[in-house]
């Protein structure tokens, strides 16, 4: 698969189909200072934000055998730095709380002169692709890195 391919691939899922009509297939848990917003879908299937700016959103995606986290990560990073201009700042391996493993990369990009932080988790499970994401201005995401790292925390996935 080119590259190019990949990408393309990777923009279907601006549009996600979303896993299980009947609920959530993850639970979590709303971090302390950020409020829940209701009727995010189709992009989103929970969305909570903070008033400085500081955002969480978690997608599903049904892949089926679609793709492995390998895969999945590395899509995500071309699509990140290419068309979206944000650049790699690290990367490492993750776990939710029910022990799937996952991948996070943490990316950066200036607005207006303004540093913001966008990270993502990501993990495949039970041929879906889940989409952890939370991001905003730099020096506010600093302030809420606690509630965050709490709310990473809770996340299981069915």
């Amino acid at each position: 698969m080119t590259p190019a391919q990949m990408l393309r691939l990777l923009s279907l899922l601006s549009a996600p189909i979303l896993a299980c009509a009947c609920g959530r297939p993850f639970d979590v848990k709303t971090p302390p200072g950020l409020v829940e917003l209701d009727d995010q879908k189709p992009k989103y299937d929970y969305r909570a934000v903070a008033p400085e700016g500081v955002v969480v959103g978690i997608r599903v995606v049904d892949v089926g055998k679609k793709g492995d986290l390998v895969f999945w990560a590395r899509a995500t990073e071309l699509r990140m730095r290419q068309l979206a201009g944000y650049a790699l700042l690290s990367e490492g391996e993750v776990k939710s709380r029910d022990g799937t493993a996952g991948r996070e990369l943490r990316f950066g990009h200036d607005e207006n002169g303004k540093p913001y932080f966008y990270v993502v988790r990501i993990f495949v499970t039970r041929g879906r692709l889940f989409f952890v994401e939370t991001g905003g201005p730099k020096d506010e995401l600093a302030k809420y890195q606690p509630s965050l790292d709490w709310m990473q925390g809770t996340l299981t996935l069915d």
